[in-house]
């Protein structure tokens, strides 16, 4: 292997046309498009970090919306519970009102009923002291076991009918 200075002084040359050929052609096209790719790459980067960035906060907001939504929930079924008991106590209330009522109607008529039939028994009795005496008059009996006789005979009578 012998190594001559012409070959290398033409190695060298040759080698130096060829890297200021690609320096001025192709390493600075291929450096440019290099460059576009990583800043390209560098943009999604921040991107996809302002993207996670985004999703974490709308996730934090979904927890958020969920909880109070649960809270609404809750205090509903509280208001629901609250209504329903104030509805149930009104409407016992109303029954009991109701109840007492019917109740002194009842009252109020049987009142009415009693002192019909003490008033009907009166007019009977009545009558029936009437006809006693009229009969009593007409026998004109002189003894009083007689009398009680008769009194006893027209008052079985009398209950026989009512």
């Amino acid at each position: 292997m012998n190594f001559s200075i012409t070959s290398l002084v033409l190695a060298l040359i040759a080698f130096l046309i060829l890297y200021f050929l690609l320096n001025k052609y192709a390493f600075g096209p291929l450096f440019s498009v290099m460059e576009k790719r990583r800043e390209l790459v560098l943009q999604q980067i921040d991107e996809a970090s302002q993207t996670r960035e985004q999703a974490v906060a709308y996730v934090e907001e979904q927890k958020q919306a969920l909880q109070e939504a649960r809270k609404e929930a809750y205090d509903i079924i509280e208001q629901s519970r609250q209504t329903s008991s104030k509805q149930t106590e009104q409407l016992l209330e109303q029954a009991k009102l109701e109840a007492a009522r019917i109740k002194d109607e009842a009252v109020r008529d049987i009142q009415n009923e009693k002192n019909k039939a003490v008033d009907a028994l009166r007019s009977e009795l009545g009558s029936a002291s009437v006809k006693i005496a009229s009969k009593l008059l007409e026998k004109e009996v002189s003894s009083d076991a007689a009398q009680e006789e008769l009194v006893d005979q027209y008052l079985k009578e009398v209950g026989g009918r009512s």
